[in-house]
């Protein structure tokens, strides 16, 4: 079966842990979660098809898929249609037939009985050594200069409401670098994304560089799906690492090994900071992390009983010089989410509508949100910024993400909305017209005409002329209150007043021009 192919995201992650981060090829697959022959693979493509890091700005996906599968090299790396041996099989058959001297040559004929086409004898024993030196055997960590840093919570000391007294719990946040073991500590009030994130802005201000490798546990905030193969780093969290360019290589589940370092961190920051403070009342989290930034900068100086250094002192000989250089802009936290350009050309982010060029209808893309700002990504190529808007339910529209004519919007126009209409009554008509000329844009009305047909799907005529009616008697000209009348049965309740009729020609009413 043939390789599934990855997704250009990872292919861009590849190209930057290797080349801007400088990692090596099995760094990257552990990074990335996937086998090393992979990244060996994809790497081997990319400098035959002349693609460096960093990549041309104007150099779109379909681009860099073009060059890395061309057509006529696709023959070339399909892989060998060989049947690869149960090597965790033949781990077994040799561990428990000892006894009689059973061999891999053995193995391997009954192997070759079995699949006459599959590998020969060098290749099987190959292939063996390399799986058995893959299985998991106890080992120390050896930690190079600058290389990583190890995150983790822990419990936190208790914050005390001023006015009742009640007692709120903190998280312990605690970086600790893999060689010097510098520390950074502070207290957060949850683990959340917010707080996770903002931990390491804080952290990296704090060291003054960036290490080359995080080392997060497994936690929502850093990683969204657990696994021990390929588990899944959150879009927010790698961002973040992008931004500072750092890889993240998540602990694996049910291995304390792979985070020991911050484990330890950990317990040596309650000992000889919490410790210190657990006769202390603190009523801000302010005030609680101005004392923790003081006991910390004790920590760091004390002299270490081997060393005979303190781990600022080692900080500075190792990591610092190994580190990476801190770039002055500090990374602003966003929110990524996955939308569907709708028929109207907009997205909805937070109940608030916004627009795209109206060619990506129908398309699926990214969304990139911060305070300030919102960016719509189309197959990682960004199509629209806007400024953030918090209004629910309102709409932000560029005019040139606009098509020239109505018509070009396909099948969904004001013209076929307002036929659909026709064949229930006026007063739905002139709701629709309503609900249309209620917009800066018609177009921002379609999403609520649709709604309305929807109902008739599931009204009768007489009830949805009803609805309309009342509607336009109260001026209530939105999807939500035809529902709401509907769904209260209000159309069948009589009217406090007979309906308002608007003379001809009047201001509030468009004319069929307008529509072309």
């Amino acid at each position: 079966m043939a390789q599934e192919r990855l997704s250009m995201r990872k292919i861009k992650e590849i190209l930057r842990l290797r080349y801007a981060c400088g990692l090596s090829h099995r760094q990257v697959a552990a990074s990335c979660q996937m086998a090393q022959s992979t990244v060996t693979l994809y790497l081997q493509r990319a400098l035959s098809a002349g693609l460096t890091w960093p990549l041309a700005e104007d150099l779109t996906e379909e681009a860099i898929e073009a060059k890395l599968f061309p057509r006529d090299a696709a023959m070339r790396f399909r892989p060998q249609d060989r049947p690869l041996p149960d090597f965790a099989h033949v781990h077994d058959e040799l561990r428990t037939h000892q006894k009689v001297n059973l061999t891999l040559d053995l193995i391997w004929r009954e192997y070759k009985e079995q699949y006459p086409n599959g590998y020969s004898y060098s290749q099987f024993c190959e292939l063996y050594r390399g799986w058995r030196t893959k299985l998991d055997l106890p080992m120390r960590q050896s930690h190079k200069a600058g290389e990583k840093v190890f995150v983790d919570y822990g419990e936190g000391l208790c914050l005390t409401n001023p006015t009742t007294g009640e007692l709120i719990p903190t998280e312990l946040f605690v970086a600790v670098w893999g060689l010097s073991n510098f520390t950074f500590a502070e207290a957060t009030l949850t683990q959340s994304l917010p707080d996770w994130i903002s931990s390491h802005v804080r952290t990296f201000d704090y060291f003054g560089c960036v290490p080359h490798i995080l080392v997060p546990d497994n936690l929502k905030s850093g990683v969204t799906q657990a696994c021990y193969y390929e588990p899944e780093i959150n879009p927010t969290y790698a961002d973040l690492a992008s931004h500072y360019g750092v890889a993240v290589l998540p602990a694996r589940p049910r291995h304390p090994r792979d985070k020991a370092k911050v484990e330890a961190g950990v317990l040596i920051a309650k000992r000889w900071i919490l410790a210190a403070l657990r006769h202390r009342t603190f009523y801000s989290l302010e005030e609680m992390n101005k004392v923790i930034r003081e006991l910390l900068e004790q920590l760091n100086a004390r002299l270490l009983r081997k060393m005979k250094k303190s781990r600022r002192q080692l900080f500075d000989e190792w990591d610092r010089p190994a580190a990476k250089i801190l770039i002055n802009e500090p990374y602003q936290l966003a929110d990524w989410k996955k939308a569907t350009v709708n028929i109207d050309y907009h997205i909805e982010a937070d109940k608030h509508y916004y627009s795209v060029p109206y060619q990506f209808v129908h398309q699926k893309v990214e969304v990139r949100l911060t305070p300030a700002t919102i960016e719509i990504f189309c197959k990682g190529t960004r199509i629209a910024a806007h400024a953030r808007s918090f209004i629910p339910h309102k709409h932000t529209t560029t005019t040139d993400h606009m098509p020239v004519a109505h018509q070009e919007q396909g099948r969904w126009n004001p013209e076929r909305i307002l036929k659909w209409a026709e064949t229930i009554g006026p007063c739905v008509v002139l709701l629709l017209k309503e609900i249309m000329a209620h917009r800066d844009h018609p177009e921002q009305g379609y999403r609520a005409c649709l709604g309305v047909m929807r109902l008739g799907k599931s009204y009768s005529k007489e009830r949805m002329e009803a609805a309309a009616l009342r509607a336009i008697q109260y001026k209530a000209f939105s999807f939500r209150s035809v529902k709401s009348i509907l769904f209260r049965g209000l159309d069948g309740q009589s009217s406090p007043s007979s309906p308002r009729k608007l003379p001809k020609g009047h201001d509030n009413l468009r004319g069929p021009g307008y529509y072309h």
